[in-house]
């Protein structure tokens, strides 16, 4: 007996050890996934709705009253990303090899920008600024400088959430409604462009809902103010200089500013930040299915009656759309409240439904017209699918 309740408090005191290392360690291991990080929630500012857009623009149509709201929030990142450890460089003064291959072994500093949020400390900026960085430094405009550490980053949209700590009140910036945007509007743009300082460049909204800026989970907002390296992370502010978007990309065939410029969408921001907060990742759903987009020539050759909408060409079997009854040859025309015409609709408004829920599908079969309910996935434990 005594034997026996030895080894049964060997195997406790093994399983108790191994639970440790897996919570410690690989939390995402365990049913549930990772464990959410203990964090302050943090307060938003929404701006009110602002009155007529002339009348934010003072005298003689200037932008000084927006820019002087929103410019203290915007802050400088700089992230180093470390040395190559094991030793001294073994390329290390072989003629023209830095030159062609570069030298793995410096300490590289990145350059990009950030937007204050939230009073607790929170700052939006781009994945790319901070991806893979060791050390991260912001830098505010009072002259204040603090060390920040990444609460989150997410790649799909090219947003990152770093956490600042400073003695005293930070500067915060009011978010604004991308929906009262409209194109023509005025936006400024304020970042470091090439670490020359804060600059504040001046613009309008160039489109809406633009695509193919590298990510097919959300629709970014086109604009003419002038962005170049170093403003990667900073404000899109409208003309009573509350945040609508986080400057993220460039369309350039010379590294510098042409006028096309790309921003997140401050609600998608807001979304992927409050869910990373609260529980250290963003969730997207997943339904399952395979698309293509209708033309004038397939709609005609497939005798399809519905000429908007996405064409479904392939179900996974038991899956999300499987077993709300999509099939194969099915248009899909809308998804929860949102309407779908192109395939990028598609992406961004399944992204947008939290796995587990459920949600109304609209598709067209033939001349009937179909009102499905699909139990949402998570794209996350099922990567590549849509």
């Amino acid at each position: 007996m005594r034997r026996l309740w030895l080894v049964f408090s060997q195997a406790v005191t093994v399983a108790v050890a191994v639970l440790f290392v897996v919570l410690t360690f690989k939390p995402e291991w365990l049913p549930g996934g990772r464990v959410p990080l203990a964090l302050p929630a943090p307060t938003l500012i929404q701006a009110a709705p602002a009155a007529a857009a002339s009348g934010a623009l003072g005298v003689a149509g200037s932008f000084a009253g927006a820019a002087a709201q929103a410019a203290p929030a915007v802050v400088s990142v700089m992230a180093t990303r470390g040395a190559r450890r094991g030793g001294a460089d073994p390329h290390a003064g072989v003629p023209g090899f830095e030159e062609f291959f570069g030298n793995p072994g410096r300490r590289q500093v990145g350059l990009g920008s950030g937007v204050i949020v939230a009073p607790q400390g929170y700052l939006l900026t781009n994945h790319h600024v901070v991806q893979g960085a060791s050390e991260i430094e912001v830098q505010l405009t009072d002259g204040r400088s603090a060390a920040a550490t990444v609460v989150g980053s997410d790649p799909e949209t090219d947003i990152a959430v770093l956490k600042i700590d400073l003695p005293g009140a930070l500067p915060v910036m009011r978010l604004g409604d991308v929906r009262a945007l409209r194109v023509g509007d005025p936006v400024l743009a304020i970042g470091n462009p090439f670490n020359v300082g804060q600059t504040v460049t001046s613009g309008i909204v160039s489109a809406l809902d633009r695509t193919g800026a590298g990510s097919q989970f959300q629709n970014f907002i086109q604009t003419d103010a002038a962005i170049n390296p170093g403003n990667s992370g900073g404000a899109l502010v409208d003309a009573s200089g509350a945040l609508v978007g986080i400057n993220t990309a460039i369309f350039s065939r010379s590294g510098g500013s042409m006028g096309i410029g790309f921003a997140v969408p401050v609600d998608t921001a807001r979304s992927v930040m409050e869910q990373i907060i609260a529980g250290g990742e963003v969730r997207r759903g997943w339904i399952g299915v395979e698309l293509r987009e209708i033309t004038p020539e397939l709609a005609e050759s497939l005798a399809l009656q519905a000429r908007n909408g996405v064409l479904i060409t392939g179900v996974l079997q038991d899956g999300p759309a499987a077993r709300a009854g999509v099939r194969p040859g099915d248009v899909l025309v809308q998804v929860a409240d949102r309407p779908v015409r192109a395939t990028s609709d598609l992406f961004a408004a399944v992204a947008a439904l939290a796995p587990g829920s459920t949600a109304p599908l609209v598709v067209q079969r033939g001349r009937e017209t179909l009102r499905l309910k699909v139990q949402v996935g998570d794209r996350n434990r099922d990567s590549g699918r849509r």
